[in-house]
C-alpha cells in the first residue's frame, strides 16, 4: 500500500519544469518517509495546486494560505537556500 502511494505521489510530482520536478521530487525523497500523517496529506494535497502557484510559493513572492503547506514550502526553502 505504502509503495503504491510513493509511486502515485512520485508521479504527480513531476511538474510542469524542471526545478518544480527536482524541489518537491526531492522532498518526497528525502522528507515524506519521516513526516507524520497530517503532513503526508498535506504534501499530497500540495500537489493539486498549480504550477505558478507553487513557484510564487517557493521563491517567496507569495505564501499558501493553509499553514501546513507553508510548513512543506519553507522546508523546501530551507533546503536549497531559496
Amino acid at each position: 500500500m505504502e509503495e503504491a502511494r510513493i509511486k502515485r505521489l512520485r508521479w504527480r510530482t513531476r511538474r510542469g519544469t524542471r526545478e518544480l520536478d527536482a524541489l518537491f521530487g526531492g522532498w518526497l525523497d528525502e522528507r515524506f518517509a519521516a513526516a507524520d500523517e497530517a503532513q503526508r496529506q498535506a504534501f499530497d494535497e500540495l500537489l493539486d495546486v498549480q504550477d505558478p502557484d507553487l513557484w510564487d510559493w517557493v521563491m517567496g513572492h507569495a505564501r499558501p494560505s493553509r499553514a501546513d503547506w507553508q510548513a512543506i514550502i519553507d522546508d523546501i526553502r530551507a533546503r536549497h537556500r531559496l
